[in-house]
């Protein structure tokens, strides 16, 4: 015989595999915080009223950099221009090129970059490239140092707990919840740090909640990140 509490670890773990699959980074689903004026130049450039082409994006793990590169390549492609998205590779020629965390890139691919920039320049494309740390920290050749330091350098700040919390509780207001501040405050102290991952446990907990016919609360949290520990193996 099943109990519940197999019942419902059963359901919360397929929910965590069902959750979210559709969410994808765009320019409007960003939480900016202390990084609106970012956002407002990366903007002008996909609408191809800025001259703007080169630019380097640095902060550390979870600060949205990864997020803004895939959603300029998707704008790009969504305007049915060639764009491309790598992490710690460098693609072929394309109208608009993302290349993330450059950091990882080896001997051969960081030439491979700093020949890609100069066709980039030559044809006038679109080329973003991000990485951990500004360019003169950065453990790469010098003259691709000196490159990726030529266009427009810009620090991604991630959010602050603050600014996380409002941002999940405009999230739970669009998915027509009032979301419990206790709530909040225990996914930022429990939950991974990154706001999609915070968004998608989230996600969980009010679809875990309205299967319960239950308000969504710290109990009903717990459930959820518990489960997510045990589908990952921890």
């Amino acid at each position: 015989m099943v109990s519940r509490q197999q019942h419902v670890s059963k359901t919360v773990s397929q929910l965590l595999l069902d959750i979210a699959p559709d969410w994808q980074p765009t320019l409007d689903n960003f939480v900016a915080g202390r990084n609106l004026e970012l956002l407002s130049v990366l903007r002008h450039a996909l609408a191809g009223s800025s001259s703007e082409r080169s630019f380097y994006l640095w902060g550390e793990v979870g600060s949205g950099k990864s997020h803004l590169l895939q959603a300029c390549v998707r704008g790009a492609a969504d305007a049915r221009r060639g764009a491309v998205y790598a992490r710690g590779s460098v693609p072929q020629l394309a109208e608009m090129i993302a290349v993330d965390d450059v950091e990882r890139l080896d001997e051969a691919a960081q030439i491979g970059l700093f020949d890609l920039y100069n066709q980039m320049r030559d044809s006038g494309g679109m080329l973003l490239v991000s990485g951990t740390q500004a360019p003169l920290h950065l453990p790469l050749r010098d003259d691709l140092r000196t490159r990726l330091g030529w266009g427009l350098v810009y620090q991604v700040h991630g959010l602050s707990d603050d600014e996380k919390s409002q941002a999940l509780m405009q999230h739970a207001l669009s998915r027509g919840f009032a979301l419990p501040q206790e709530v909040a405050q225990y996914l930022l102290r429990h939950g991974r740090r990154d706001l999609p991952s915070l968004m998608a446990a989230l996600d969980a907990l009010d679809e875990h909640s309205l299967r319960l016919h239950r308000a969504p609360s710290v109990p009903l949290l717990k459930e959820i990140l518990q489960h997510e520990l045990e589908l990952k193996g921890v």
